[in-house]
């Protein structure tokens, strides 16, 4: 599995269990697939932020 696979996977992981948290706090369940499509976003660019190759120079 690629290091990009490996973060994203990593990231999912915090995002269900956050999701989960959220549910057993009462947060109504627009807000937490608000906070779920929010968290994919942030995750798929910092993966792709810190497993992208580094540019020559």
């Amino acid at each position: 599995m690629s290091s990009f696979g490996t973060y994203l996977t990593g990231f999912l992981l915090v995002i269900v269990g956050l999701a989960v948290g959220a549910y057993l706090l009462n947060v109504p369940p627009t807000w937490i697939g608000v906070g779920v499509i929010v968290m994919i976003g942030i995750g798929v660019l910092t993966a792709t932020t810190r497993t992208r190759p580094k540019d020559p120079v």
